[in-house]
């Protein structure tokens, strides 16, 4: 599998490491590719869920988190430099398959730097039963993304104003809050970056400036207004 890595150390937008994804898919080569990302306070939603319902939008808009709608199903995620982004790309298509062999190699990844890691039916790694990263997938016809978070060191109590899940939804999971179900792993970050690129790549390959222009073309496909608020772009 093939490292991914960005030219320069800019700051980028949730929205630009999306449509990364998505170029890596539609216009490389490559048979299977990683790379990891983190960006300043983010709530990412699924393509299908209603961002009122799930988003506290004046909490996210008076304290200057980001909001951003994925092309993937699954449900409200929040963010922020404590939470390590894992994009993984393969020209493999079939669904199950593509989840399991990377929980698979996600857990093992973890349980090797000591953590007790499971992988569960609902594309979830929990460690000592509490949720350290959950994951979405993405299906092109060519190729199929699957796109995570890992808990480090996330602010919970941000987390928890900024997304609103159901109790109804909560209740499946016999927790009061979202708080109550998922845990930090309290590891350092660079330790834990370069530990899963070591486990899952054996080459690497840099984004060219004219890559960049590319992906950023794709960027504005998320900024749209029309598909952040209802999922479906202007005609």
């Amino acid at each position: 599998m093939t490292h991914i890595l960005l030219p320069d150390d800019s700051y980028r937008r949730l929205a630009f490491y999306l449509s990364m994804e998505e170029y890596l898919a539609k216009e490389t080569p490559l048979s299977s590719c990683f790379f990891l990302w983190s960006v300043k306070p983010t709530v990412i939603f699924g393509r299908n869920q209603d961002m009122q319902a799930e988003v506290n939008v004046d909490y996210c808009e008076a304290n200057g988190v980001d909001m951003v709608r994925r092309k993937s199903g699954g449900g409200c995620v929040y963010a922020d430099e404590g939470n390590l982004m894992l994009s993984y790309i393969t020209r493999e298509t079939d669904v199950n398959s593509v989840f399991a062999g990377y929980l698979k190699g996600l857990s093992e990844a973890l349980r090797e730097m000591g953590f007790n890691a499971v992988a569960t039916e609902h594309n979830d790694v929990l460690v000592d039963g509490r949720k350290v990263s959950g994951n979405a997938f993405y299906a092109l016809p060519q190729s199929s993304i699957v796109h995570g978070t890992l808990l480090l060191n996330e602010d919970f109590t941000a987390m928890e104003k900024a997304i609103t899940p159901s109790k109804e939804k909560l209740g499946k999971h016999g927790v009061q809050s979202v708080r109550q179900r998922v845990g930090n792993l309290g590891a350092d970050m660079d330790v834990v970056k370069t530990h899963l690129i070591e486990h899952f790549c054996d080459s690497e390959y840099v984004l060219s400036a004219e890559e960049i222009k590319q992906i950023e073309e794709i960027e504005k496909t998320y900024l749209d207004e029309n598909f952040l608020k209802f999922g479906r772009y202007k005609k």
